[in-house]
């Protein structure tokens, strides 16, 4: 039976500290920057508040009122690098980091650190971040964005944060951060060698390398083990300590002056240089991983023991002695007393209120409505100066990759806000040459080439909408996407769910994606899945058809982003992107003149057709194949083609409204038979009593001529469509 370590370490303390038994530390002599009395006791404090905190979540959780015990235990030395720190530099912390955002309050008057995370701990909706969603360190006021994340998946979008502190200064606008601020990210010694760490990390380094403003503070929390598995001894000082692009700062996590002056010597280079810093803080971990973790199956007692005895409490008990800061009895009376405090403030709080409906848990799901700037007023002049040649052409019938461009075009000039970014999107124009123009109009600060990580794009257009930038990050394909879906699903659409919506972060995601490329790129630039999308709760899908919705729907998805906080994603059909024709060559019919295109408001459908005998729902290069198979059966049935746009969420209503006076229904999804749209679809008109589906086999697309043998086609449509009538 695992002996409780809590208990032990609790007397071990009280005892040594009782005796004078202290750990021998680096001392506090020969630092740059010592702290006052009154800095160390108040750091000591929310190191022994974080402590008790610890152990409360523990008691309560055997109790069945408290649900998270990963704890702060050992890395409390991390009080110290908060106080080193301003209250707006925006910090996106580890999840042991329960010190860390116990001192930042204490810089916000008239906030309460303990009470805010005991209706955490406890999973109350009086929680003032999550609402009992989930145990957070979160806070508005305290810069403090809420973090899930136990890989360091949220290290990309503190990049992208730190980089948008001078973008915003550049581009004129609102900043939620200060210009002189700086960006403070933590992560353990574990998750540091995950890819998405160490694509931000490399990025950091990119970025400050051409010598362009990346003031973040990287602090790796070294404690020498993720969960089970050790960390190579040596191997974080070796990896980063002679970084060329990022300078490296060490310290002992376990001293707090040490800690506090290695924490200032890094954001004073951050602030004199805005490069970038990587503070190597040397822990402890003690308890386990979390409550339920066996330590002794994969540590020995030696190892546990030894951990134990550099508690870092003791160290700082111990130098707050030697400092002649306070006495052994004044120790023990402020740990007593702020257990105490614990005690009772948990008594009360496990008696507040909790979350009870799938109401209360979803209200967050979607972020609120917001107010923000109106759009700058383009004249005419502006408008043709900006556009140049582009202006006689939008008079004539375009293809969807320039009616998305102008689009583009229009939605910068009148929001200063909207920032592009993505690989090869600025002087090239992108593979497609769809953002072909929009660098020379509005300059690199705005058309952003990144380097090649889908995570790094995407974690960019987050860390930039948490300083009111509305970024339109673009990814390359749609194969392209699944190295960072988890930046979508783990971070960008949770961000609002667990914190009750004061955290958002719009965009508008741009996809090339879809399949029906000729005989090209095979699986990865022809991929026909995008479910990894479809069950992200939160997020919208946009899907046109046909260049003057492609436009319109561009412009509602910024709209979306802008008013209503949203995520969305336009899913852009790349063989569609060029075409002009719809039945015969040179027929112009899928071309559009750019003025006279409709407005598409989110939700709107889109029909060809009236027909009852026959109705056709589907969208992207369904809905092309469909009207080319119109033609032929417009000749046997009287038919209606629906045109989904908006596929996630579905526009339900809007689509029993379209086909309830039709006697046959047949969905054509160009995407594959499982887990497709389709299925959502025949779930919602099971009632009716005729209806099929054509969707693509189960298959990767494959290159050269058989490209489309997976795939519904213009026959294959007509052939399922006479099969469902004569049944």
């Amino acid at each position: 039976m695992a002996i409780d370590r809590t208990a032990i370490v609790h007397e071990n303390f009280l005892k040594r500290v009782e005796s004078g038994d202290f750990p021998k530390n680096t001392g506090i002599e020969n630092l740059q920057n010592t702290l006052t009395k009154q800095q160390a006791i108040q750091i000591f404090e929310s190191q022994i508040l974080s402590r008790h905190l610890d152990f409360i979540s523990r008691e309560l959780q055997k109790k069945r009122q408290s649900f998270y015990t990963i704890g702060s235990a050992g890395h409390e030395g991390n009080a110290a690098i908060a106080a080193a720190l301003n209250i707006g530099d925006m910090a996106f912390l580890h999840y042991r980091d329960a010190a860390f955002f116990i001192q930042r309050a204490k810089k916000l008057k008239g906030s309460d650190p303990l009470w805010d995370l005991l209706l955490s701990f406890t999973a109350s909706s009086k929680d003032p971040i999550a609402q009992g969603r989930h145990k957070v360190l979160g806070s508005k006021d305290l810069f403090i964005p809420p973090q899930t994340s136990t890989i360091a998946s949220h290290l990309p979008k503190a990049v992208g944060a730190a980089f948008s502190v001078a973008l915003n200064t550049k581009l004129k606008i609102d900043n939620t951060l200060a210009p002189d601020s700086i960006i403070a990210c933590s992560f353990g010694d574990a998750s540091i060698n995950h890819s998405t760490a160490t694509g931000a990390i490399n990025t950091a380094a990119w970025t400050s390398y051409q010598n362009s403003p990346m003031p973040i503070l990287l602090i790796c929390e070294d404690n020498d083990i993720g969960i089970s598995t050790f960390t190579p001894k040596g191997w974080i000082e070796n990896r980063y300590k002679d970084h060329s692009d990022i300078k490296y700062f060490a310290c002992d996590g376990l001293n707090i002056f040490e800690t506090y002056d290695a924490a200032m010597q890094a954001q004073n280079y951050i602030r004199k240089t805005r490069k970038p810093a990587f503070l190597h803080f040397k822990c402890v971990r003690l308890f386990g991983h979390a409550g339920a973790d066996a330590q002794h199956t994969y540590m020995s007692a030696e190892q546990i023991e030894d951990a134990e005895s550099n508690d870092p409490l003791l160290h700082s008990a111990g130098l707050l002695e030697q400092a002649g800061f306070m006495s052994s009895n004044e120790i023990l009376e402020t740990y007593n007393a702020i257990q105490n405090d614990v005690q009772k403030a948990a008594q009360k709080a496990v008696k507040e209120p909790k979350l009870k409906t799938a109401k209360e848990v979803m209200q967050s799901i979607v972020p609120p409505k917001t107010k923000p700037q109106k759009p700058n007023k383009i004249t005419k002049s502006q408008r043709e100066e900006s556009l140049g040649r582009a202006i006689e052409a939008q008079n004539k019938p375009a293809h969807m990759a320039k009616m998305i461009n102008w689009a583009l075009h229009d939605v910068m000039l009148e929001h200063p806000e909207v920032v592009l970014c993505g690989e090869d999107i600025g002087p090239k124009g992108g593979v497609y040459n769809v953002t072909s123009s929009l660098h020379n109009a509005f300059g690199p600060a705005r058309v952003i080439n990144t380097l090649l990580d889908e995570q790094t794009i995407l974690g960019l257009a987050i860390g930039m909408a948490h300083n009111n930038i509305i970024p339109i990050p673009e990814i390359q394909f749609l194969a392209y996407l699944h190295n960072a879906a988890d930046q979508v699903r783990g971070e960008a659409a949770t961000l609002p769910f667990f914190s009750n919506g004061q955290f958002t972060n719009p965009m508008v995601i741009r996809i090339a994606g879809l399949a029906y490329q000729k005989g090209f790129g095979g699986h990865f630039h022809n991929d026909n899945s995008f479910n990894a999308l479809r069950d992200i709760p939160g997020i919208i899908v946009a899907c046109p058809s046909n260049g003057a919705d492609a436009a319109q729907m561009m412009k509602e998805c910024v709209r979306l982003a802008r008013e209503e906080q949203r995520v969305v994603v336009m899913l852009e059909p790349i063989a569609l992107y060029m075409t002009k024709d719809l039945h015969e060559e040179k027929d112009g019919e899928w071309s559009f003149i750019y003025k006279d295109a409709k407005p598409t408001p989110f939700g709107d459908i889109g029909q060809y057709g009236t027909g009852k005998e026959l109705a056709i729902i589907t969208y992207g290069n369904g809905y092309y194949l469909s009207r080319k198979a119109a033609k032929t059966l417009e000749k046997e049935i009287d038919l209606r083609i629906i045109d989904l746009r908006w596929l996630l969420p579905l526009p339900e209503k809007e689509i029993l409204k379209a086909i309830k006076d039709c006697a046959n229904i047949l969905i054509v999804d160009e995407c594959r038979k499982t887990g497709s749209v389709s299925e959502e679809l025949m779930s919602l008109l099971s009632d009716h009593k005729n209806i099929a589906r054509h969707t693509a086999e189960d298959s990767f697309i494959p290159l050269g001529e058989a490209y489309a043998s997976t795939l519904p086609s213009e026959n294959s449509i007509i052939k399922a469509a006479r099969a469902l009538l004569k049944s």
